[in-house]
C-alpha cells in the first residue's frame, strides 16, 4: 500500500540523516533524527501491523521486504515476518516474486541476509514470466522495463518501468560469489567477502574492480572439498567468511588458518568461521557444507 512505502521510505529517510549528523559530529541532530526514527516505526507499527497474523497491510511481498531491509520489524516477531514472505513466494506464487520496482531493490537482499539464499535462487532461476529467465527464453540481451514486453504495446511505459533497478545482479556478487562493501571502511578499503553456497550449485566465479584494485571470488565444490579463491587488493583488507562451521577444518593454501600468514581468526557466525585478511592471493579450503 502507498501508507507502507511511504511510511517506510521516510523511516529510511530519517535514519540516514541520523548517520549522516553521526559522521558530521552534529549529536544534537543526530539525536533529533534517531528520535524521529523510533517515532516513526512505532507510529509505522502501531498502524499498519497486525501482531496477530504478522502482516502488514496489504500483505504483499513487498509490504514485507521494506520493513524487513530497513530495520522496522518488532524483533520479537521477525522471524514469524520473514516467514510469511518467504511462505508467499514459495506456496502463494510457486516460487515467483510479485514485487514491482520498489520492492525488486531490496527482495533479493532480504532473502540473502535473512538466511533464505535458496529462495533467492529459485526466483533469480525461474523460467516463467515473472522472470529474468522468461526475458532470456523470449530472445532478450538485457533486462526489460517490463516483466511483459513481450506481450503488452512495446512502447515504453514510465509507469511499469518495474525491472530496472532490480537487484539481481548485486545479488549474484554478494550473495553467491560473496563481494560486498562494508559500510563502516568506504570505498572498498575493507571488503565483506561472505559467499553462500547452495544446493544445485556447484561452482561461482566473479572479480570486481574496486578503487582499491581487482577484487576476486571464486568457489568450486568437488568431491565433497569447498575451495575459494579469494584476492584482496593492495591497501584494501577483507573480513571472510568461509562457510565452514568447524574452524579446525579450514586450510589456506594448505596449511590451517592458524600458521597462514595475513589470516586472523576472528569469530565464528551463522555457520561461517569468519577471518580478517590483509591484501594478497588466498585459497581457502575446507568440506564443503552439507
Amino acid at each position: 500500500s502507498e501508507a507502507v512505502i511511504g511510511t517506510a521510505y521516510c523511516y529510511l529517510n530519517v535514519k540516514l540523516m541520523a548517520r549522516t549528523a553521526q559522521r558530521l559530529g552534529k549529536s544534537d541532530d543526530e539525536q533529533h533524527y534517531t528520535e524521529l526514527a523510533g517515532r516513526i516505526r512505532d507510529g509505522f507499527n502501531n498502524r499498519l501491523f497486525n501482531r496477530q497474523t504478522a502482516q502488514y497491510e496489504s500483505a504483499t511481498q513487498t509490504s514485507y521486504v521494506l520493513p524487513l531491509a530497513f530495520g522496522m520489524v518488532p524483533d520479537d516477531l521477525r522471524p514469524r515476518v520473514i516467514q510469511n514472505l518467504v511462505d508467499d513466494i514459495m506456496i502463494q506464487h510457486q516460487g515467483y516474486s510479485t514485487v514491482g520496482l520498489v520492492g525488486m531493490q531490496w527482495l533479493m537482499e532480504v532473502l540473502n541476509n535473512t538466511g533464505h539464499a535458496d529462495v533467492a535462487l529459485t526466483i533469480a532461476a525461474g523460467t516463467k514470466r515473472p522472470s529474468w529467465g522468461y526475458m532470456i527464453a523470449n530472445g532478450a540481451t538485457t533486462i526489460w522495463e517490463r516483466w511483459d514486453m513481450n506481450t503488452r504495446d512495446p512502447g515504453m511505459n514510465s509507469e511499469a518501468l518495474l525491472i530496472q533497478t532490480g537487484d539481481v545482479v548485486t545479488w549474484l556478487y554478494e550473495g553467491l560469489a560473496g563481494i560486498a562493501h562494508d559500510p563502516d571502511h568506504p570505498g572498498f578499503k575493507n571488503i565483506l567477502m561472505h559467499p553462500r553456497v547452495l544446493p544445485g550449485l556447484t561452482f561461482a566465479k566473479a572479480t570486481l574492480d574496486s578503487p582499491q584494485g581487482k577484487i576476486v571470488s571464486n568457489w568450486l565444490v568437488r568431491q565433497g572439498e569447498f575451495r575459494w579463491e579469494v584476492v584482496v587488493p593492495p591497501n584494501a583488507t577483507a573480513t571472510v567468511y568461509a562457510p565452514a562451521s568447524d574452524a579446525e577444518s579450514v586450510r589456506e593454501s594448505g596449511k590451517p588458518t592458524a600458521s597462514a600468514e595475513s589470516v586472523t581468526f576472528l569469530r565464528a557466525e551463522d555457520g561461517a568461521s569468519v577471518y580478517q585478511v590483509g591484501s594478497g592471493s588466498y585459497e581457502f579450503t575446507f568440506p564443503a557444507p552439507k
